[in-house]
This record gives C-alpha cells, sequence and structure tokens, in this order.
C-alpha cells in the first residue's frame, strides 16, 4: 500500500457559517440544511471550492482526503421522511466530491463516531450493545456497496459532539472497556476485509471510562488490539500523549506493536492562533519524524489543516480568506514526510510565495516566530512537566486555551506550586515580546507580509501583561489588564477573549498544594491513591460535577466541547 498523506477536507462546508464562535470539530450539518434538504447556496460553492482545494493540496503530495461523515449518507427505514430527503442530498453531494478526489489522485476516508444515533433508532438499539454493533455493522456495509469510492472509514470512540453540537445526530461516548472496543472491531474489521476498505481506530480520547487512557497507555492498548492481526486496520495516533502541542515527545505506542499506525499532525493550530500569525512547526515536525523512524509499519500520516477547536477566526485554508502560515505548516509537513530538510521547505515556500524575500530574513523571521510561540504562549518550566490527572495526559498550556486569556486567582496559585523559577518564566516572557518587537520589524523591512503581526503582538501584550500579574505580584497588572483588554476589543473584531476574575482567591497555597500533589502525578503509571481517589471517588463526583458544571471551571468548559464533567466519567 502506497503510504498515505492524508489531509482534512471539511473547509468546503464553511463558506457560509456565520456564527461568531465557530466548532471546528466536524461539519455544521445543521447549519447547511432546510427541512427537506440542503442550502442551494451550499450546493452551489461546495464542489468548486472542494476541487480547488483537492487541487492544491494534490500538489503538495497529498493522496488521501477525510469528509465528514457515515451518519448523514446511511438511509434507515426508520428515520423519518424529511431526514431520509436530507441523506438523499448529502449522498448526492458526496458523490460528486468523491469522485472529485478520485479524478485527482486522493483516497476518500469518511469519519464517523462510534456510536451516532438519531432519535427513531436510539430507543430500538440503546442499551444493547450486541443490537447496535449489529446496526452499525449493517450501515457500513451498506455504505460501502453504495459507494464504491471510499477508500475506508477513520472511527472516532473517545470524544463525541460537544454539548453545543445541533443536528439529527448526536453521537456519545459508547465504548467504556477494552473489552467493548475489541469485541466492536472483531465485528467490524470483516465488514472491511470483504470490500477491501480500510478502518483507520482513533486512539484518542478525553480520558473517560475505563478505556480513556487509550492514547498512551500501552496495557491499554494491547487489552485493545493485541490479538486482532488484520490487514484492514489502521491505528490512527496524535503524536505526542496529549492534544496538538508543543513540548510532548512522541508518543511511545508508536513503537508498542507492529500494527499499522499512522500519526496526526495540526497545520492550523488551534492553540496557536488557528492561522492568525505565524506558528511554524517545522522543526518540531521534523523531530517527532526523525524520532519515529525506528518504529515498525507507519504507514502514513494525517494533517489537519482546518479541524480543531473553537475559535472566532473564519480563515478557510485554500480557500477564503486562506491564512499564509498555515499554508506553510501544511506544506512543510508533507515535504519533512517526504524526507525533504527543513530549511529546504522553507526555501521552497520562499520561492513560491515570496520570491523577494531574502532567505537570511525569512529564516529570521521564522526562528524568531517560534521563540516567541514557545516562550510566551506556554511557560517552558510547566510545559516541560509530564502531568497525569486520572486517564488523562494534562496539557502544557494552562492560562492560555484556544483563543481564550484566562487571567484567575486560581490559575495564579496553581502555577506557583509548579513555576518555581519565576525569575525565569517573568524573563522569558519580557523576552519573547521583546523579539516578536523585532520580528514585526524583519517583516517590515524585508517584505514579509504583515498581515495579522498587530493581532499578535496586541494579543501576545496582554499574554505577557498576564504574566507580570501571575509571577511579579504586580498589583496594578488587573487593572492594567483591564484597560488593555478594552483596547482590545475595540481594535480587533476577531480577537481573543480575555477573562478577567479580579479579587483574591480563598484557595490557600498549602492546601492546594496539597490537594494536586494528591491530583496529579508525574508519570504515567497509575498510584494506589489514582486507583482509589481519583479514578474512583471522583467518578462518583461525576453526576455532581454535571449538576455543577457552570461553577467548576470557567464557563466556555461548560459550554463546548464536551462538558468538564465528562473528565471524572
Amino acid at each position: 500500500m502506497r503510504k498515505l498523506q492524508m489531509i482534512d477536507g471539511i473547509g468546503p462546508f464553511f463558506r457560509h457559517y456565520d456564527k461568531k464562535r465557530i466548532n471546528w470539530s466536524k461539519i455544521p450539518f445543521a447549519d447547511i440544511e432546510t427541512d427537506d434538504g440542503l442550502k442551494a447556496e451550499v450546493l452551489k460553492s461546495i464542489p468548486d471550492d472542494f476541487l480547488t482545494f483537492v487541487q492544491r493540496t494534490n500538489a503538495l503530495g497529498y493522496n488521501a482526503i477525510t469528509l465528514d461523515d457515515v451518519a448523514h449518507l446511511v438511509p434507515c427505514d426508520q428515520y423519518p421522511e424529511n431526514l431520509q430527503r436530507k441523506i438523499s442530498a448529502y449522498r448526492e453531494l458526496f458523490g460528486r466530491l468523491m469522485q472529485i478526489a478520485v479524478e485527482h489522485g486522493m483516497q476518500v476516508f469518511l469519519t464517523m463516531d462510534v456510536m451516532f444515533f438519531h432519535e427513531s433508532v436510539r430507543p430500538l438499539i440503546k442499551g444493547n450493545r450486541d443490537l447496535a454493533n449489529g446496526w452499525l455493522e449493517g450501515n457500513l456495509d451498506q455504505l460501502f456497496r453504495d459507494f464504491p469510492l471510499i477508500a475506508g472509514v477513520i472511527m472516532r470512540f473517545g470524544e463525541s459532539d460537544g454539548v453545543d453540537v445541533k443536528g439529527d445526530f448526536r453521537s456519545e461516548l459508547w465504548l467504556r472497556r477494552p473489552m467493548d472496543a475489541k469485541q466492536l472491531l472483531h465485528q467490524l474489521i470483516p465488514v472491511f476485509e470483504a470490500h477491501k476498505r480500510k478502518l483507520i481506530f482513533r486512539t484518542w480520547s478525553v480520558g473517560a471510562h475505563p478505556i480513556g487512557d487509550l492514547n498512551w497507555n500501552p496495557t491499554r492498548f494491547d487489552q485493545t488490539f493485541g490479538d486482532i492481526d488484520s490487514e484492514a486496520l489502521i491505528i490512527s495516533l496524535k503524536y505526542g500523549e496529549s492534544d496538538f502541542f508543543r513540548y510532548l515527545p512522541v508518543n511511545p505506542l508508536f513503537f508498542q506493536s507492529r500494527h499499522q499506525k499512522i500519526i496526526e499532525f495540526q497545520a492550523r493550530r488551534e492553540y496557536e492562533g488557528f492561522g492568525a500569525y505565524p506558528s511554524f512547526i517545522g522543526w518540531d515536525s521534523a523531530k517527532i519524524m526523525d524520532d519515529l523512524k525506528p518504529a515498525e509499519n507507519v504507514v502514513g500520516m494525517s494533517v489537519w489543516c482546518q479541524t480543531g477547536g473553537w475559535g472566532k477566526r473564519r480563515q478557510l485554508t485554500y480557500l477564503r480568506n486562506s491564512s499564509l502560515w498555515v499554508e506553510l505548516n501544511t506544506l512543510a509537513l508533507a515535504r519533512i514526510w517526504q524526507g525533504r530538510d527543513v530549511h529546504d521547505v522553507i526555501e521552497e515556500f520562499r520561492d513560491c510565495y515570496l520570491p523577494d524575500v531574502s532567505p537570511e530574513a525569512f529564516l529570521d523571521f521564522l526562528t524568531r516566530s517560534e521563540v516567541v510561540i514557545k516562550r510566551l504562549l506556554y511557560v517552558a518550566e510547566m510545559a516541560d512537566q509530564q502531568l497525569y490527572f486520572r486517564r488523562l495526559r494534562l496539557p502544557p498550556q494552562l492560562f492560555v486555551y484556544w483563543d481564550r486569556i484566562m487571567i484567575d486567582p486560581i490559575i495564579k496559585k496553581v502555577l506557583a506550586v509548579f513555576v518555581r523559577d519565576r525569575a525565569r518564566a517573568l524573563n522569558e516572557g519580557r523576552e519573547a515580546l521583546e523579539d516578536l518587537r523585532e520580528m514585526i520589524d524583519v517583516a517590515k523591512e524585508n517584505g514579509i507580509p504583515t498581515r495579522g503581526l498587530s493581532f499578535q503582538f496586541a494579543t501576545f501584550e496582554i499574554i505577557a501583561m498576564a504574566r507580570e500579574y501571575y509571577f511579579d505580584g504586580d498589583n496594578e497588572a488587573p487593572q492594567k489588564l483591564s484597560q488593555m483588554k478594552e483596547e482590545y476589543k475595540r481594535r480587533f473584531r476577531r480577537n481573543y477573549s480575555v477573562i478577567i476574575k479580579l479579587g483574591e482567591s480563598r484557595v490557600h497555597r498549602v492546601p492546594l498544594r496539597w490537594i494536586l500533589k494528591l491530583m496529579l502525578r508525574d508519570r504515567s503509571r497509575y498510584r494506589m491513591v489514582d486507583q482509589v481517589i481519583t479514578i474512583r471517588l471522583l467518578w462518583l463526583l461525576h453526576p455532581l460535577a454535571r449538576k455543577f458544571r457552570h461553577r467548576i471551571g470557567p464557563k466556555f468548559a461548560s459550554k463546548q466541547a464536551m462538558g468538564i464533567e465528562t473528565l471524572l466519567k
């Protein structure tokens, strides 16, 4: 099999989406539909946009594309008539898109959640695992018979639809134990083998239920996949044990077995600006791919150039208002995967997009941009630490998440526990802000596009001032932040949300330090206290977390993703 260079193709479906903050996790199906079908403007624009996207990405070497999703392409007699009409419209549209992709040398993979339900079938199969698995088996068999151009299906098991997702189909966490996943795979793989299709099973999970550590736990990995031997199965892993962050070593599970695997990357960095400003990942990605060389049976990579996160930015890669910096990362991932050196990739991009810019200036610009991201968006001392809560490897970012900056006395107390060298944290932030100033000067003096750089500087000024509050004890910092926030909101429409909670926290440092030491561990292996307290006892409390979700953590956590109570399941 030719190695896969896969890219997500959901961008064309967002052209007419006008919500203020966008959930980029999947196609906004409810927004592109009418009661009986699909909106006319959607049917008109999507094929043309999709053709453009396929041509641009295939020219880089991408040979496979992903589309959402199986649920909207398989009819069912129990569905109401209006849903059946919508599915017919989707089947016609996706048939055209598949034809475009295949004609341009791209294999088509459909995504799906395990398990998706419509209310009309939920009472018939929910609660009966054998019946539900059989229903899914029949759906996939019908899908492959109806769409011979589909090369395979990518299954997401460890996440369900966010609480903000609307539409006919809602997915939920269905697989709770390794045995559940193994049973499902044993039932579905023969369908894929019979139709000569690939089942790409994603290990990513948000830590819910006993199977929630599948993306990093070798024991859980073996319990799930150990006795499965099929050329139809490919296991998909994010490059690190957490989400798409910096400071993460390559996931050890790539070396765990001889199963076929693919590695996931993100070119449109959901935690680093969504493409609004430079966030070059070439050097980091080259290191990861180099570390991956000893791994057996890595048969491809999957690149997200549009998918992921909740944010206000409306750029559509290669289509509308496309980000130059996302395109740079997309090119870099393709070329590095093909064996090219990072500096050669930078030169290729400069020759194509910025031929009048000197090589030295562009390299200087990108080098500084990486320093700015790593030293200001992240607090290096904390990002270097491995921290686990229950079944989840915690992200190396704390007070900047998606497009939100959180200034909160509780976060200040937490940082006091994990960041001992405050002077280093302050100096790194101040030096990085100075690097950003010089980076902008380099851009202005050498003809490098400056679009987005003033927005980056204003955003990072607030982040730098937040550091002053967190690490310097500046009593005037909250007031300065409030003033900066108002000016920032006035200047930029698609800004970061700056969430400021003033006042002194009631959480004292000593109790918090003790609680964090109890709840968090610095290695993946579980402790006795995890088995007894953080896993079992907190599981009993998750109904309370659901009830009081608006009071636990930031408000956006209860309105997006899956809700904070999911971490306790």
